[in-house]
């Protein structure tokens, strides 16, 4: 699958970031909490470029809470380009988990880079680099908006969601505890 993909690409979350010091990495999409210290891991990595965003991991706006807003993915989808334009490049992106924030934004620059894949294909191959997927559907309903792909990044993103509750049924519950029950509803609608 990931030979459709123009660069290398990496999705980790924080605890991880120590195992990839050494692997090369030319960007980085670093998406954290608003008050979260800059991970420490960072200092090993060599020379890259690196995007720091800033905001929650929901869905819907609520009170002392920072949603990924239409800023936030311009600046993914710019980053993108950039990473596009230049050879040879390896791309990491994480957030807290590596689940759900940088599946994502991994997703929206996929689809910028490679307009006639699918969504279906796309997320298939995010699912493919990070088994554990459950893309932010925020981030892809903004992004999708952006592309002009018409709501089939978010409608992909409710059969990965299916498959994740087979596979994973307690799911349904902390999702929809953490204010994401609409991800769920979707994965419900899209398969019965």
């Amino acid at each position: 699958m990931q030979t459709h993909f123009p660069f290398g690409l990496t999705v980790c979350g924080i605890e991880e970031l120590g195992g990839h010091c050494e692997t090369g990495v030319s960007h980085v999409l670093s998406i954290l909490d608003p008050d979260w210290p800059v991970p420490e891991a960072f200092g090993q990595f060599g020379e890259h470029a690196k995007l720091e965003l800033r905001f929650h991991d929901v869905i819907e706006p609520a009170a002392g809470i920072v949603p990924p807003g239409e800023a936030d993915v311009r600046a993914i989808l710019a980053f993108g380009r950039d990473l596009e334009a230049e050879a040879a490049s390896r791309l990491l992106v994480h957030c807290h988990a590596g689940i759900s924030r940088s599946t994502a934004a991994m997703a929206l620059m996929l689809a910028q880079a490679r307009p006639a894949l699918s969504a279906e294909t796309i997320l298939q191959g995010i699912l493919g680099i990070r088994e554990k997927a459950w893309p932010n559907l925020r981030i892809l309903e903004i992004g999708d908006a952006m592309l002009g792909r018409e709501g089939t990044l978010p409608a992909a993103a409710a059969a990965l969601y299916r498959h994740q509750l087979a596979i994973r049924p307690h799911l349904a519950d902390v999702m929809r505890n953490a204010g994401r029950g609409r991800e769920v509803d979707a994965a419900e609608a899209d398969g019965g």
